[in-house]
Parts: structure tokens; C-alpha cells; sequence
């Protein structure tokens, strides 16, 4: 599977920004740009402002309007943590955040629900046999995550 790569933190909001037109979603960003302002700098020295390709770090968190409600915070070091509902998936690449939320938009994720252990779970699957899933507690089955329980 082919899929687009983004280089920089913009080139990801860009993208989510034209699915969110695609969709008539609402969309607002807030960008933090800057290593005064960037939430994980762990590998950065003291004193030290840019990146190891002289750029400056850029962190953006998307919220999307619409059902369900999804937060996505790009990190600079090329992840993300996408929020669906109240189910947090951490560590998705910068590259599958329009697939994850073409999944999510277009049907495929779903709830699962086990026996053993008990509990239910968001599975989202994106093209390429790629699949995130995620716990999610038992008191925050939302609406609209009762509504894909399979």
C-alpha cells in the first residue's frame, strides 16, 4: 500500500484539512511552534532550539467537528495521538492519520466486544492490513461508539 508521506508536521494538518472539507467537517488547529513551546523535547540538549535539520520543532493539535468527536496531536518526531470519543490510540504515524480517519469517517472502525477478557475495544482498520485497536472502559461506551458494537 502506497501511502503519502508527510515530511513536516503542516504537510499533515494540510492533508487533514482537505479531508475535513472533503467531509463538511469543522476543523480547528492550534500549532505550537518552537522548542519553548513543544511538549516532547526529551532528546533535545539544554539549550537547544531546533531540530537536528535546523527546523524549528512544530506540534499541532486538530480537533474535527462532527460525530465522532476526534482529537489529533501531531508531534514533530512524525507520531501522533488520535482521540476518537474517549478512546485514545498513542503512537500512530504522521503517514496514517488520513487513512485512520478515512476508516473512522467511512464505516470500517468498529467495537468489539470479549468474553474473555471482558471488555470491548475500537477497531480501526486501515488499508494494507494495518489495524489499531484500543480499550475502551467500560463506563465510556459513548453513543456513538454503542453504535458500531458488532
Amino acid at each position: 500500500m502506497d501511502r503519502p508521506h508527510f515530511a513536516s508536521t503542516e504537510a499533515a494538518v494540510t492533508a487533514v484539512r482537505a479531508f475535513a472539507r472533503e467531509h463538511g467537517l469543522a476543523v480547528e488547529v492550534t500549532d505550537d511552534i518552537g522548542a519553548d513551546r513543544s511538549a516532547r523535547r526529551s532528546a533535545a540538549g539544554v539549550g537547544v532550539v531546533t531540530d537536528a535539520d535546523g527546523s524549528l520543532p512544530h506540534e499541532a493539535l486538530i480537533e474535527l467537528g462532527g460525530a465522532p468527536r476526534i482529537d489529533i496531536e501531531l508531534y514533530s518526531e512524525g507520531d501522533a495521538k488520535i482521540t476518537v470519543d474517549t478512546v485514545e490510540f498513542h503512537d500512530i504515524p504522521r503517514d496514517h492519520v488520513p487513512d485512520f480517519l478515512r476508516s473512522v469517517h467511512g464505516g470500517l472502525a468498529h467495537v468489539k466486544g470479549r468474553f474473555f477478557p471482558p471488555g470491548w475495544r475500537l477497531v480501526v482498520p486501515l488499508p494494507g492490513d494495518e489495524t489499531y485497536k484500543e480499550l475502551i472502559l467500560r463506563h465510556s461506551l459513548t453513543p456513538w461508539l454503542s453504535s458500531r458494537v458488532r
